[in-house]
């Protein structure tokens, strides 16, 4: 399956800004565009990370947080730092999504991702991201939750 996505996304951010660095999985290519929730498959890497946008998401798959910057790198490549690894926006930050598809009364909301950056209800397929924070000026803030196991 591939992504809808094709550019960075716009994001802001409330309070304290935490990134780690991971390492993106090369057995696939990727294209990474800041703001896109990254996986760690647990069928096929369990170490380094992956679009969603790749696999199915199911029980098991871990999200790690939303890539801070945009990367790409090609099948085969290196799983190192240098050559394959990525800065991830993780808990305890809030990230606001630009989007209108909830409000103020929807506040304290577990809320995914689909594939085309729609924010959403948690369900199958589409990754947990965390609580919804606050809406305000277009945008909706999700408090992350990482690392989070996807549930049944």
């Amino acid at each position: 399956m591939a992504t809808t996505l094709t550019s960075n996304w716009p994001l802001r951010f409330k309070g304290e800004v935490k990134t780690e660095k991971f390492i993106l999985d090369t057995s696939v290519a990727q294209h990474i565009y800041q703001g896109m929730p990254l996986m760690i498959d647990d069928n096929v890497d369990t170490v380094n990370l992956i679009n969603p946008d790749l696999i199915t998401v199911v029980q098991y798959d871990c999200f790690v947080g939303i890539a801070a910057e945009e990367k790409v790198v090609a099948l085969g490549d290196p799983e190192t730092e240098k050559a394959s690894g990525i800065e991830v926006y993780v808990e305890p930050t809030i990230v606001g999504f630009k989007g209108t598809t909830y409000s103020n009364v929807d506040l304290g909301m577990l809320i995914s991702m689909d594939k085309t950056g729609i924010l959403g209800t948690t369900g199958a397929g589409k990754p947990r991201l965390g609580k919804l924070y606050k809406v305000e000026d277009g945008y909706q803030y999700v408090q992350l939750e990482t690392p989070w196991v996807q549930a049944a």
